[in-house]
């Protein structure tokens, strides 16, 4: 029976049929010489230009290498997102298939690891990135990342990064929220640290980024922002929002009915008692769809533990209750 490997590298693949081969190979190297048991989970996330066969291949001839076909294009938090359910490691290693991420750089990530940190980003401080539309965008995003989550990291988007496996395990992932995970482990009271890593050039293939997922990333910003912070107790958000709306109101009201005892002013005419009808239902408003997100909550909580993507064949597998039967397996 094949032993529990310590360290598992998590690989999102998509049209990287020039890259993955070199970059497989690469990383079995660099993980044989740390003298620990490993395996290399690519996620195949819909690829239309061979890149599946070359998977395939692998896996066949390396048990080590296992492989997960989505049905079609899903994007990479979800190739994350399985590739991370699928893993055994006590430690978990996000990679690009690219090649621009360096397989030089786990023992490094390791090492910092183990000074008892939760999570190791990479920092890609010499990124080799066209400037304008790359660099500059994300160095914008990590700033306002930094800011509101007050865990301070130069490169929440180099998806180089090492995780203790128990930790990263209770973080479920969507839209472009991978990227967030430092922020998350930070929130929740786990150690994060930040390494330095080398950033190589795309040699083939072409790049999957643009600036839209700068754009996504602040929005899932303000979705992990909420969730965290009132994901249990959401009528705490509305609610506040409700009373101060109400208190408006009832101010406003206040000043109309001070207006008409003292001057005489009519209400019906009063700009201020309109104010005041208008705030008192949106203060109301706010409280419903409060009670209404506590209801949703508590559905979430109960429901049934559903994915955001459909695996169409796995290799290597046989852990994953999801997991349908291995396509080569007959």
């Amino acid at each position: 029976m094949e032993g529990k490997p310590e360290i598992s590298v998590v690989l999102p693949v998509f049209n990287e049929k020039e890259n993955i081969e070199p970059l497989l190979t690469e990383t079995i190297t660099v993980l044989e010489h740390l003298g620990l048991p490993f395996e290399i989970i690519a996620c195949d996330d819909g690829s239309t230009d061979g890149s599946q066969l070359i998977l395939k291949d692998f896996a066949q001839k390396d048990s080590r290498v296992k492989v997960i076909f989505f049905s079609r294009n899903f994007g990479q938090t979800a190739a994350l997102e399985a590739g991370f359910k699928a893993s055994r490691g006590n430690v978990i290693i996000p990679m690009d298939a690219d090649g621009q991420n360096d397989p030089k750089d786990i023992p490094k990530l390791l090492q910092k690891l183990d000074e008892g940190y939760d999570a190791v980003s990479g920092w890609r401080k010499a990124r080799k990135d066209p400037f304008f539309t790359k660099v500059l965008p994300s160095r914008i995003a990590n700033k306002i990342v930094s800011w509101v989550t007050s865990v301070h990291l130069h490169d929440y988007g180099c998806t180089l990064k090492a995780y203790r496996a128990d930790v990263l395990k209770r973080v479920r992932l969507y839209g472009e929220m991978h990227r967030l995970i430092p922020a998350y482990i930070g929130w929740v009271g786990g150690r994060v640290a930040e390494v330095e890593v080398n950033h190589r050039p795309r040699l083939k293939g072409k790049s999957k980024y643009n600036l839209s997922r700068t754009i996504r990333l602040i929005l899932d910003l303000l979705t992990v922002n909420f969730l965290l912070g009132y994901a249990t107790k959401p009528l705490y958000f509305m609610g506040k929002y409700g009373l101060l709306t109400c208190g408006l109101g009832f101010l406003s009201l206040t000043w109309t009915a001070i207006k008409k005892l003292i001057w005489g002013l009519p209400l019906y005419t009063d700009p201020f008692f309109l104010a005041s009808i208008f705030l008192f239902l949106a203060g109301f408003q706010f409280l419903f769809f409060g009670l209404l997100a506590e209801l949703n909550m508590r559905t979430y909580f109960e429901s049934q533990n559903k994915t955001p993507y459909v695996i169409k064949a796995t290799m290597n597998i046989t852990h994953s209750s999801e997991a349908p039967k291995d396509a080569t397996d007959g």
